[in-house]
């Protein structure tokens, strides 16, 4: 998938149909080919990564970067994890805690692709456990099912439901994960009878992966947010356990009573100062963490502290949010650019070329043409004064697609080349086409291409 986005390979890569990847690679952009090591890259102070030096050595002698100079890699950075282990290989430890690395990630990154294989759907236990790890995520989780041209369309759809059925028992959320589908790997369909569904799946893939850096400071603003919040919790939270703490005798008994009665402190906590439930760290985890702390060097609440919170995220956020706003009009729009993203925006492999409105886009004659004698003949049944048919006799014919009105007052819109309210023979022919090419299921576009404008009109258009 990494290689296919930047049409290259990449230092330190290894592909097969095992997991090969037993080490987490950062492909970043830089001016030299090459790998910068784990220990190096943790100290650098040019790299987001110093805070990985708390999972030690174990993980970082399986943490490498690896750097190239790439068009793609000059907007985004991508974090290639390790294969998923299954069977009897999942039971053999990595050596540091596999999910907790990702949960690091997962808060600091845009957007997580989950891959499966469609010919090897498998969901072990190990990415049950990556999945839970990835929890108050899941608006940054997409999924991709690839190497899907290997199997056939029933085939393909029994096991686009079993997906979607096994993700729903372990993402709990209310809304449906959003799956593309494709092959998205630069070698020959297999199965080509998918080809139209896959290429509408991957041009929706790469605008998803294409609006990550403009919209990339407002998340940075969200999840400030969201940790604020956090800290404002856990502040309730410490200073209750300390308050209800003994000043000399009993304070082990007291300490595992408060551990295990935790659910209670969140609900009275909840209940005084109206937080929301969702607002609460995980109740299991913070147990365990609880476990080795010392409840009586806890600070007690600092009202002050909280008051300044309160403010930030009253007055100076909504002022961050204006700010940020302007900078991103004022800026040149932020796209990803290259690699696999440049070969389908332009010239006959772009996404619908020659489909819909952009059918007869090459050919010398006008496309309407084709089908302009059967239009003609409802034209003539219209009562056309002087060539042209009114507003009121063209709606009585349109609205015969069933088409709703927002759409029909479009392509009269589009069709009306010379705006003079009225429609002659070829703007009506043109405004058939249209319904037909929206009947077809295709966009309509924004504006009338020249090579569907009459060519009795192309100078005025002009």
């Amino acid at each position: 998938m990494v290689t296919y986005l930047l049409e290259q390979d990449f230092p330190g890569m290894r592909i097969g149909p095992e997991p090969t990847t037993d080490c987490f690679i950062a492909v970043m952009n830089g001016n030299v080919e090459g790998v910068i090591p784990g220990n190096a890259l943790v100290v650098d102070p040019k790299k987001p990564f110093r805070k990985l030096n708390a999972f030690g050595n174990a993980f970082l002698n399986r943490f490498t970067c690896a750097q190239l100079p790439n068009s793609v890699l000059e907007s985004i950075s991508i974090i290639d994890t390790p294969g998923i282990l299954s069977g009897e290989k999942q039971r053999i430890s990595r050596g540091y805690d596999f999910a907790a690395v990702l949960e690091w990630f997962a808060e600091r990154v845009d957007r997580i692709i989950l891959l499966f294989d469609a010919h090897k759907l498998d969901i072990s236990d190990e990415f049950s456990e990556v999945i839970k790890a990835l929890k108050n995520h899941e608006d940054k989780i997409r999924v991709v099912l690839n190497k899907a041209d290997q199997i056939e369309t029933q085939q393909l759809m029994r096991v686009y439901g079993a997906l979607m059925w096994s993700l729903g028992k372990i993402v709990n959320t209310p809304e449906v994960i959003r799956v593309y589908i494709g092959s998205f790997w630069s070698h020959p369909l297999l199965i080509p009878d998918n080809r139209k569904l896959f290429e509408a799946e991957e041009q929706d893939l790469f605008k998803d992966i294409q609006s990550l850096p403009r919209n990339a400071a407002l998340r940075k603003l969200n999840d400030l947010i969201k940790r604020a919040r956090l800290a404002k919790v856990h502040a309730y939270i410490i200073s209750a356990l300390r308050k209800e703490m003994p000043s000399m005798f009993g304070k082990e008994s007291k300490k595992k009573e408060l551990i295990n009665s935790l659910g209670d402190t969140y609900a009275k906590i909840e209940r005084e100062h109206q937080i929301s439930p969702g607002d609460f760290p995980n109740l299991k985890k913070m147990q365990d963490l609880l476990q080795a702390q010392d409840f009586a060097k806890f600070q007690p609440l600092k009202l002050k502290l909280l008051e300044n919170v309160d403010d930030m995220l009253g007055n100076d956020i909504a002022q961050l949010m204006t700010l940020v706003r302007q900078e991103e009009t004022q800026r040149p729009a932020q796209i990803v650019k290259g690699g696999a993203f440049e070969g389908t925006i332009n010239g006959p492999f772009g996404h619908g070329y020659g489909e819909g409105a952009g059918e007869g886009i090459d050919d010398p004659e006008w496309v309407v043409i084709r089908d302009k004698p059967s239009y003609d003949e409802i034209f003539y049944t219209l009562s056309p004064v002087n060539g042209k048919v009114t507003g009121a006799n063209a709606k009585r014919e349109m609205v015969k697609s069933k088409l709703p009105n927002t759409v029909l007052g479009k392509i009269w819109k589009l069709a009306d080349i010379d705006k003079d309210g009225m429609l002659d023979d070829e703007e009506f022919a043109l405004a058939n086409h249209l319904i037909k090419v929206k009947l077809e299921g295709h966009e309509l576009p924004g504006e009338i291409p020249r090579h569907l404008i009459p060519p009795s009109k192309r100078k005025l258009a002009e």
